[in-house]
């Protein structure tokens, strides 16, 4: 489990070893995938691969939402794999990830479509626009006072003027 001295964001050396090798030696279908996620291809939306979170591995990340993608190997269905794949979605999603799930076969047979059902969730995810700031509503405000379309009542008539 994760060392409690550590901050969350740091990584291990060990694991940053290990994912820098595993960038180097991808699979087919990580290699098509990465094709078409890397330089923002996908909507503008900015991919990592092989990313460390926590004391895991992610195949591609989009920290803007928060978003994992996973390509499965056979060794995934089998019945050791599954418990330890759902363990490892567990403590990703314990750090506010969402992750989708692909098999190779899908990715090399079915490329488009897998960056379909990528995208709608891209999509579906997108941050929405942030309020302003506190220090920019308050600007604001005082400039809505200072309009003149909001002339007191109890002004001065100008010089020059009869009543």
């Amino acid at each position: 489990m994760d060392d409690p001295k550590q901050p969350s964001w740091k990584v291990s050396p060990s694991l940053r070893r290990h994912a820098r090798e595993l960038r180097k030696t991808s699979t087919d279908a990580e290699r098509l995938m990465w094709s078409a996620l890397r330089d923002k291809q996908l909507n503008g939306f900015s991919f990592r691969r092989q990313v460390p979170i926590g004391p895991f591995i992610a195949d591609f990340a989009c920290h803007s939402v928060k978003l994992v993608v996973e390509l499965d190997g056979g060794q995934h269905f089998s019945d050791a794999g599954e418990p330890a794949d759902a363990s490892r979605t567990a403590a990703i999603e314990a750090r506010g990830f969402r992750i989708i799930r692909f098999s190779n076969a899908e990715v090399m047979s079915n490329r488009d479509g897998v960056l379909q059902s990528i995208a709608a969730e891209l999509a579906a995810s997108a941050p929405t626009p942030t309020l302003p700031r506190k220090r920019e509503r308050e600007r604001a405000k005082r400039a809505a006072k200072q309009r003149p379309e909001q002339i007191d009542s109890k002004q001065r008539p100008a010089a020059g003027d009869a009543d």
